[in-house]
């Protein structure tokens, strides 16, 4: 009989909206969530014991249950009430993995309950719970910046397929993934997540680019250096490339003005700054 190394289960995206209401005034809550469980759950597996398998129905449910006995004001917040349910009626359970995306809202000029969602950002979590530790990584994922001054590329690797001209003047766009861990407890995860991506923000705006990794590593370190409580900050950076149109075949010049946006292939760049 084969050895059974590892195995999880459980429920993915579990779509759940929350309206909170302050009387007039209304706020939106829309998450996905993932929850997986690890532990003794080998005879699952080899001898169709389902007695200690809870239904992954019964997971989606919960997350309902959870929300409606305490309102979501943080996605750290609800991804460890989560895990301690589980925990807590699960004994054979050693291990809960609580993952969730957050699609936010933001409010129509001052109306109280009107909406627009902003494009493919979202704020994330990823919680790993026994009952011992609970280890989270907060972030967020697809937020598209773009610069187009300082920033360059020259002085790279060249063989006889090398086609790419050095440049001191181009177009650096991505799609930036961040997520970091805290060193200990923060009293409002909103408020440090909307902290730490305006310091991301700023340094790519400021940042002269010598290349992806060069800025990469400026705007982790500017986040570490400003961000004590910060255990590491781990980025995902691709870059998404916009070529510069061919207009002289027109009898037109392009002085770095109009340019093609291509999705794939793009170049890939990521990376882990710890705190010393």
């Amino acid at each position: 009989m084969p050895e059974l190394t590892f195995n999880t289960y459980g429920k993915t995206g579990v779509r759940v909206t929350q309206v909170l209401r302050d009387g007039e005034k209304h706020s939106v809550v829309e998450l996905s969530v993932d929850i997986l469980l690890q532990g003794h759950l080998l005879e699952s597996y080899t001898a169709a014991d389902n007695s200690k398998i809870l239904p992954t129905d019964t997971m989606k449910n919960t997350v309902y249950v959870v929300a409606r006995q305490h309102p979501i004001v943080s996605i750290e917040t609800f991804a460890a009430q989560l895990a301690t349910h589980h925990l807590d009626r699960l004994p054979h359970v050693d291990r809960v993995s609580i993952q969730i995306e957050q699609r936010p809202w933001d409010r129509i000029g001052d109306h109280a309950a009107a909406f627009l969602q902003r494009g493919t950002e979202s704020s994330t979590v990823q919680l790993t719970a026994a009952r011992e530790q609970h280890i989270a990584r907060s972030g967020f994922r697809g937020l598209e910046i773009l610069k187009t001054a300082q920033s360059g590329f020259s002085g790279f690797l060249q063989d006889e397929y090398t086609t790419l001209p050095e440049t001191s003047d181009r177009l650096l766009g991505t799609v930036l993934d961040a997520d970091w861990c805290y060193s200990e407890a923060v009293p409002d995860y909103n408020r440090k997540r909307d902290v730490i991506r305006a310091l991301l923000l700023k340094c790519f705006a400021e940042h002269h680019s010598l290349s992806v990794q060069h800025t990469l590593y400026a705007m982790g370190e500017y986040v570490l250096s400003r961000e004590p409580k910060l255990c590491d900050i781990h980025l995902r950076m691709p870059n998404k490339h916009r070529l510069l149109f061919d207009l002289s075949r027109f009898g037109l010049d392009n002085p770095n003005q109009l340019f093609v946006p291509v999705d794939e292939p793009s170049g890939y760049i990521e990376a882990t700054l710890r705190s010393k």
